[in-house]
Protein backbone atom coordinates (compact mmCIF):
# COMPACT_ATOMS: atom_id res chain seq x y z
CA UNK A 1 0.00 0.00 0.00
CA UNK A 2 1.56 3.64 -1.21
CA UNK A 3 1.71 6.26 1.03
CA UNK A 4 0.21 9.41 -0.35
CA UNK A 5 1.28 13.07 0.45
CA UNK A 6 -0.67 16.31 -0.49
CA UNK A 7 1.73 18.58 -2.40
CA UNK A 8 0.69 22.31 -3.10
CA UNK A 9 2.38 23.29 -6.20
CA UNK A 10 0.23 26.63 -6.08
CA UNK A 11 -1.87 28.74 -4.11
CA UNK A 12 -5.04 26.35 -3.99
CA UNK A 13 -3.56 23.66 -6.35
CA UNK A 14 -2.93 20.14 -4.83
CA UNK A 15 -1.53 17.59 -6.42
CA UNK A 16 -1.63 13.86 -4.70
CA UNK A 17 1.30 12.46 -4.99
CA UNK A 18 3.01 9.25 -3.60
CA UNK A 19 6.12 6.95 -4.75
CA UNK A 20 4.15 4.75 -7.57
CA UNK A 21 2.85 8.28 -9.20
CA UNK A 22 4.91 11.63 -8.22
CA UNK A 23 6.53 14.48 -10.94
CA UNK A 24 9.21 15.84 -11.92
CA UNK A 25 10.62 19.07 -13.72
CA UNK A 26 10.18 17.22 -16.76
CA UNK A 27 6.43 17.83 -16.62
CA UNK A 28 6.95 21.34 -15.42
CA UNK A 29 9.24 21.88 -18.56
CA UNK A 30 6.35 20.25 -20.68
CA UNK A 31 3.57 21.77 -19.49
CA UNK A 32 4.90 25.65 -20.27
CA UNK A 33 6.86 24.33 -23.32
CA UNK A 34 3.07 23.46 -24.96
CA UNK A 35 1.96 27.19 -24.83
CA UNK A 36 -1.47 26.09 -23.90
CA UNK A 37 -4.42 28.52 -24.08
CA UNK A 38 -7.55 29.97 -22.62
CA UNK A 39 -10.80 28.24 -24.98
CA UNK A 40 -8.74 25.26 -25.63
CA UNK A 41 -9.53 21.73 -25.12
CA UNK A 42 -6.55 19.96 -24.20
CA UNK A 43 -5.95 15.88 -23.49
CA UNK A 44 -3.15 14.95 -21.34
CA UNK A 45 -2.26 10.74 -21.96
CA UNK A 46 -0.29 9.28 -19.13
CA UNK A 47 -1.42 11.94 -16.93
CA UNK A 48 -0.09 9.73 -14.11
CA UNK A 49 -1.10 11.72 -11.10
CA UNK A 50 -2.57 14.58 -13.21
CA UNK A 51 0.28 17.12 -12.69
CA UNK A 52 0.36 18.77 -16.11
CA UNK A 53 -3.70 19.09 -16.03
CA UNK A 54 -3.19 20.71 -12.50
CA UNK A 55 -0.44 23.11 -13.26
CA UNK A 56 -2.55 24.19 -16.83
CA UNK A 57 -5.05 25.98 -13.80
CA UNK A 58 -2.45 28.58 -12.55
CA UNK A 59 -2.82 30.92 -15.30
CA UNK A 60 -4.91 31.30 -18.16
CA UNK A 61 -6.32 28.11 -17.79
CA UNK A 62 -7.69 25.54 -20.89
CA UNK A 63 -11.32 25.47 -20.79
CA UNK A 64 -11.45 21.59 -20.69
CA UNK A 65 -9.22 19.19 -19.56
CA UNK A 66 -8.90 15.38 -20.01
CA UNK A 67 -6.34 13.18 -17.97
CA UNK A 68 -6.29 9.61 -19.24
CA UNK A 69 -3.99 7.28 -17.35
CA UNK A 70 -4.36 3.25 -17.90
CA UNK A 71 -4.10 2.91 -13.73
CA UNK A 72 -7.01 3.19 -11.88
CA UNK A 73 -4.44 4.21 -9.00
CA UNK A 74 -2.96 7.18 -10.86
CA UNK A 75 -6.34 8.10 -11.85
CA UNK A 76 -7.44 8.31 -7.61
CA UNK A 77 -4.61 10.60 -6.90
CA UNK A 78 -5.47 12.74 -9.53
CA UNK A 79 -8.98 12.83 -7.94
CA UNK A 80 -8.25 13.23 -4.53
CA UNK A 81 -5.61 16.11 -5.63
CA UNK A 82 -8.83 17.92 -7.70
CA UNK A 83 -11.11 17.53 -4.12
CA UNK A 84 -8.11 19.25 -2.48
CA UNK A 85 -8.05 22.26 -4.98
CA UNK A 86 -10.06 25.25 -4.84
CA UNK A 87 -8.21 26.96 -7.39
CA UNK A 88 -9.00 24.55 -10.06
CA UNK A 89 -10.43 26.93 -13.50
CA UNK A 90 -11.26 24.33 -16.20
CA UNK A 91 -13.77 21.60 -16.53
CA UNK A 92 -11.67 18.20 -15.67
CA UNK A 93 -12.12 14.65 -17.01
CA UNK A 94 -10.01 12.12 -15.47
CA UNK A 95 -10.37 8.91 -17.12
CA UNK A 96 -8.73 5.65 -16.66
CA UNK A 97 -8.72 4.31 -20.03
CA UNK A 98 -6.41 2.53 -22.44
CA UNK A 99 -4.64 5.57 -24.98
CA UNK A 100 -4.21 2.43 -27.18
CA UNK A 101 -8.28 2.01 -27.52
CA UNK A 102 -9.08 5.13 -25.99
CA UNK A 103 -12.75 5.37 -23.95
CA UNK A 104 -16.16 5.71 -25.22
CA UNK A 105 -17.54 8.45 -26.02
CA UNK A 106 -13.82 10.27 -26.59
CA UNK A 107 -13.96 13.53 -28.04
CA UNK A 108 -12.42 12.26 -31.52
CA UNK A 109 -10.88 15.12 -33.91
CA UNK A 110 -11.96 17.93 -31.06
CA UNK A 111 -8.78 18.67 -29.15
CA UNK A 112 -6.51 21.59 -29.70
CA UNK A 113 -4.01 19.97 -27.88
CA UNK A 114 -2.63 17.22 -26.41
CA UNK A 115 0.51 16.76 -24.14
CA UNK A 116 2.11 13.52 -23.49
CA UNK A 117 5.35 12.61 -21.07
CA UNK A 118 5.59 9.20 -21.98
CA UNK A 119 7.85 5.98 -20.52
CA UNK A 120 11.11 6.90 -22.08
CA UNK A 121 12.80 3.82 -22.17
CA UNK A 122 11.75 0.21 -24.63
CA UNK A 123 10.85 -2.53 -22.67
CA UNK A 124 13.50 -4.85 -21.67
CA UNK A 125 16.20 -1.56 -22.02
CA UNK A 126 18.01 -0.14 -19.09
CA UNK A 127 17.28 -0.75 -15.12
CA UNK A 128 13.84 -1.78 -14.53
CA UNK A 129 12.27 -0.98 -10.97
CA UNK A 130 10.89 -3.56 -9.29
CA UNK A 131 7.85 -1.14 -8.47
CA UNK A 132 4.95 -2.83 -11.19
CA UNK A 133 3.32 0.98 -11.47
CA UNK A 134 6.61 3.00 -12.04
CA UNK A 135 7.74 -0.01 -14.60
CA UNK A 136 4.73 1.21 -16.73
CA UNK A 137 5.21 5.15 -15.85
CA UNK A 138 9.35 4.44 -17.59
CA UNK A 139 8.87 1.71 -19.82
CA UNK A 140 6.73 1.50 -22.57
CA UNK A 141 5.00 -1.62 -21.54
CA UNK A 142 1.42 -1.21 -22.44
CA UNK A 143 2.14 1.48 -24.78
CA UNK A 144 4.66 3.18 -27.30
CA UNK A 145 5.55 6.42 -28.80
CA UNK A 146 3.64 5.18 -31.78
CA UNK A 147 1.08 4.16 -29.61
CA UNK A 148 0.59 8.05 -27.65
CA UNK A 149 1.25 9.49 -31.62
CA UNK A 150 -1.55 7.20 -32.54
CA UNK A 151 -4.05 8.04 -30.14
CA UNK A 152 -2.83 11.82 -30.51
CA UNK A 153 -3.70 11.90 -34.21
CA UNK A 154 -7.10 10.82 -33.33
CA UNK A 155 -7.96 13.15 -31.04
CA UNK A 156 -6.89 16.33 -32.55
CA UNK A 157 -8.87 18.38 -34.95
CA UNK A 158 -6.84 19.51 -38.15
CA UNK A 159 -3.91 22.15 -36.90
CA UNK A 160 -4.48 20.53 -33.69
CA UNK A 161 -0.73 20.64 -31.61
CA UNK A 162 0.61 16.85 -29.81
CA UNK A 163 3.79 18.32 -27.39
CA UNK A 164 5.81 15.57 -25.93
CA UNK A 165 9.38 15.28 -24.39
CA UNK A 166 11.88 12.67 -24.56
CA UNK A 167 15.06 12.05 -24.07
CA UNK A 168 17.54 13.10 -26.80
CA UNK A 169 18.44 9.45 -28.11
CA UNK A 170 14.89 9.15 -28.71
CA UNK A 171 14.14 11.66 -31.06
CA UNK A 172 14.49 9.91 -34.37
CA UNK A 173 11.89 7.81 -32.77
CA UNK A 174 9.43 10.62 -31.61
CA UNK A 175 9.90 12.53 -35.00
CA UNK A 176 9.24 9.01 -37.35
CA UNK A 177 6.13 8.35 -35.01
CA UNK A 178 4.37 11.59 -35.23
CA UNK A 179 5.08 11.62 -39.10
CA UNK A 180 3.62 8.44 -39.30
CA UNK A 181 0.69 9.65 -38.18
CA UNK A 182 0.20 12.74 -40.23
CA UNK A 183 1.57 15.36 -37.45
CA UNK A 184 4.51 17.21 -38.86
CA UNK A 185 7.17 18.19 -35.90
CA UNK A 186 7.11 22.17 -35.82
CA UNK A 187 9.01 23.07 -32.77
CA UNK A 188 11.94 21.42 -30.96
CA UNK A 189 13.66 22.79 -28.11
CA UNK A 190 16.56 21.00 -26.01
CA UNK A 191 16.83 21.38 -22.42
CA UNK A 192 20.29 21.19 -20.57
CA UNK A 193 21.42 21.89 -17.19
CA UNK A 194 24.51 24.09 -17.91
CA UNK A 195 25.75 25.50 -20.97
CA UNK A 196 28.74 23.21 -21.36
CA UNK A 197 26.68 20.14 -20.68
CA UNK A 198 24.94 17.80 -22.96
CA UNK A 199 20.96 18.01 -23.11
CA UNK A 200 18.92 15.54 -21.45
CA UNK A 201 15.88 16.22 -22.37
CA UNK A 202 13.88 17.51 -25.75
CA UNK A 203 10.66 19.08 -25.78
CA UNK A 204 8.49 18.77 -29.40
CA UNK A 205 5.82 20.04 -30.54
CA UNK A 206 4.17 18.53 -33.91
CA UNK A 207 0.72 19.97 -35.72
CA UNK A 208 -1.65 17.48 -36.84
CA UNK A 209 -1.48 17.93 -41.00
CA UNK A 210 0.99 20.56 -41.01
CA UNK A 211 3.29 21.12 -43.43
CA UNK A 212 7.49 20.37 -43.34
CA UNK A 213 9.67 23.01 -41.32
CA UNK A 214 10.74 22.41 -37.87
CA UNK A 215 11.83 25.33 -35.63
CA UNK A 216 14.70 24.36 -33.71
CA UNK A 217 14.29 27.04 -30.44
CA UNK A 218 17.58 28.11 -28.28
CA UNK A 219 18.92 25.48 -25.90
CA UNK A 220 17.09 26.10 -22.69
CA UNK A 221 19.03 26.52 -19.40
CA UNK A 222 17.66 24.90 -16.49
CA UNK A 223 19.49 24.62 -13.11
CA UNK A 224 23.48 24.74 -12.25
CA UNK A 225 24.03 20.70 -12.50
CA UNK A 226 23.20 19.89 -8.74
CA UNK A 227 19.25 19.88 -9.15
CA UNK A 228 17.12 21.61 -11.68
CA UNK A 229 15.47 24.76 -10.85
CA UNK A 230 12.26 25.62 -13.61
CA UNK A 231 9.81 28.38 -13.12
CA UNK A 232 6.58 29.34 -14.84
CA UNK A 233 6.62 32.44 -16.29
CA UNK A 234 5.56 35.18 -13.71
CA UNK A 235 5.70 32.95 -10.38
CA UNK A 236 8.26 33.80 -7.69
CA UNK A 237 8.32 29.90 -6.16
CA UNK A 238 10.37 27.64 -7.93
CA UNK A 239 10.23 24.03 -8.40
CA UNK A 240 13.33 22.05 -8.01
CA UNK A 241 14.10 18.62 -8.70
CA UNK A 242 17.08 16.28 -8.30
CA UNK A 243 17.79 14.33 -11.37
Amino acid sequence: MWSYHLEQIFDGLTVCTSEAHRFGTDAVLLTEFSGYRRKERVCDLGTGCGIIPMLMQREAPPEEIFGVDIQRSAIDQFQRGMAESTGVQSVLHPICADLRQLWEDAPLGQMDLVTCNPPYKAYRTGLESQLTAQKIARHEIFCNIYDVCAAARKLLRFGGRLCVCNRPERLADVMDAMRQNDIEPKRLQFVAKSPESPPWLFLLEGRRGGKPFLNVLPLWIVGDGNGVTTRLEGDSNSEKSHL
